[in-house]
């Protein structure tokens, strides 16, 4: 669809050598710490297969139990799909620069920006709903970008088809989607709308989103939910960090490029067409400020534009002496160490305390499960034989109860069940089990829990081998008894955040 004719050849070898490099480096990292808490809550999810869940579409669940069916339930095996996606990615960010006009050098150079920085790296390593979504806003934003160049109306259906998966994936797209919509209706060109190809486009997307729709419908709507509690509990620090991560989250090095890109569609006349791309960041931006979402959804629509200013930004190094050209090398290399310090698993894991989980908490999040569900273990060994059969072991989030489900069979540990998310869909427990609750973590004072819950007593205090200051560290394991049948406490023990 459309002509290529226009075009420089795609630089097949060096983005394939960039991309090959990539799987590399990230295939011998996958197993170098363990499960995220969120890789375990997908592993748990894909177990489950569903249309929707609370916190999520299903595609991620979905790849999750299609990875680990394939490769083994292990973070590596996991972590096959993960990197299969931020492959894919730097591909379709090379092709976008391509749609630019950029030649060989212009597609390398965008290769290694998109697989070496900070966000692509940390969302190819672990399986996560944005591993996915980098590749879905990127795929929509090449095939949005090829139907406004050439006016080819059938390119709908490309972009109908991306962004009905993307809603199966994550509701940001539609950010996504209006940002470019707004600035077709700003910048034009107007051609584009005018063709009954869009309305085939929008069914496209509208068949694969319905189940997922439908779900949500049914279930009372919880994605949305979980986005309000977003907005209210962590809203001002969001809006707070907004800018400052925006221009740290890909790299700092890459904001003059992606600055460029902004700039570039209103400078040369024939880029005009490209001129929705850069108001619909911006757009975006605005959104996400006035609802209070988490700086990093818009981090992806920062990859089309690298793409865009990447010529201007080598015609600019290229223009200058050794010493600029030098300089712009040693803060690359930096930055790229930095990048790679933040979003892979290269140091101990025992060191990760201090300014590495300062920048990113993800790798603190992924130490210590076995030594969790070890714990766990040990406080269940605390309650007398007699009553383990009737006893009911409730963790308070997805992470805790996803890793006790995975490490637990091996050290006797029953089925666990939580209230948390779309785990409280999979309860409750029997009401035939009337025995000790062993509650992971503490029951805030005063909510619905600390009536249904009460006599607790600690047995246990969790640490992990390796030290590491992450969510788990000093949780508490008590005994507890329940005041009500499970089925009757049940809908008011649920929460989401």
């Amino acid at each position: 669809m459309g002509a290529a004719r226009d075009l420089p050849r795609f630089a097949a070898l060096p983005v394939g050598i960039v991309v090959a490099v990539q799987a590399v480096v990230l295939t011998a990292l996958s197993g170098r710490y363990g499960f995220h808490r969120d890789e375990l809550y997908f592993v748990a999810s894909g177990r489950r297969p569903d249309w929707g869940y609370v916190d999520n579409p299903p595609i991620t669940p979905w790849l999750a139990r299609a990875s680990t069916a394939l490769f083994g339930e292990t973070p590596a095996g996991l972590r096959v799909i993960a990197t299969l996606l931020g492959m894919a990615t730097v591909v379709v960010v090379a092709l976008i620069a391509r749609e630019f006009g950029g030649g060989r050098g212009v597609q390398l150079f965008t290769a290694l920006a998109t697989a070496l920085s900070s966000y692509v790296l940390v969302v190819s390593h672990m399986l996560a709903t944005n591993s996915a979504d980098v590749l879905l806003w990127s795929l929509i934003a090449l095939f949005g970008l090829r139907l406004l160049r050439t006016g080819d109306g059938r390119w709908w259906l490309a972009v109908g088809a991306a962004a009905g998966l993307g809603l199966a994936n994550k509701w940001l797209v539609l950010l996504l989607l209006s940002g470019l919509g707004l600035g077709v209706a700003i910048a034009g060109p107007l051609r584009v709308l005018r063709t009954w190809w869009l309305a085939a486009g929008v069914g496209i997307a509208a068949v694969l989103a319905a189940p997922v729709v439908l779900w949500q419908a049914l279930h009372g709507w919880p994605l949305l939910t979980v986005a309000g509690g977003i907005s209210a509990d962590d809203g001002g620090e969001n809006r707070l960090l907004f800018v400052p991560m925006q221009l740290l989250l890909l790299s700092p090095v890459l904001v003059p490029v992606w600055i460029a890109g902004l700039v570039r569609p209103w400078r040369d006349p024939a880029l005009r067409w490209a001129r929705p791309l850069a108001i619909a960041y911006p757009v975006v931006c605005a959104e996400l400020l006035v609802l209070g979402g988490k700086p990093y959804y818009s981090v992806p629509l920062l990859l089309p534009l690298v793409a865009l200013g990447a010529e201007p930004v080598l015609r600019w190094l290229g223009r200058g002496g050794a010493t600029r050209r030098a300089l712009t090398g040693a803060a690359a290399a930096v930055c790229v160490a930095v990048s790679v310090l933040i979003g892979l698993p290269v140091v101990p894991a025992s060191t990760l305390n201090g300014p590495l989980l300062a920048m990113n908490k993800e790798p603190g999040e992924q130490v210590g499960w076995p030594d969790f569900a070890g714990s766990v273990a040990g406080a269940w060994r605390r309650i007398p034989d007699a009553e383990r059969d009737t006893a009911v072991i409730l963790a308070g989030n997805y992470g805790e109860a996803g890793a006790i489900e995975r490490y637990g069979p091996e050290l006797g540990l029953p089925q666990p069940y939580s209230p948390h998310m779309s785990y409280a869909d999979w309860g409750p427990p029997p009401d035939r089990l009337v025995g000790p609750v062993l509650l992971v973590g503490r029951i805030r004072p005063g909510s619905p829990a600390a009536r249904l819950i009460t006599g607790c007593r600690a047995v246990a205090k969790h640490h992990n081998t390796e030290g590491v200051d992450n969510d788990e560290e000093g949780v508490v394991l008590s005994l507890c008894t329940l005041t009500r049948p499970w089925s009757a406490a049940w809908p008011q023990l649920r929460h989401y955040y």
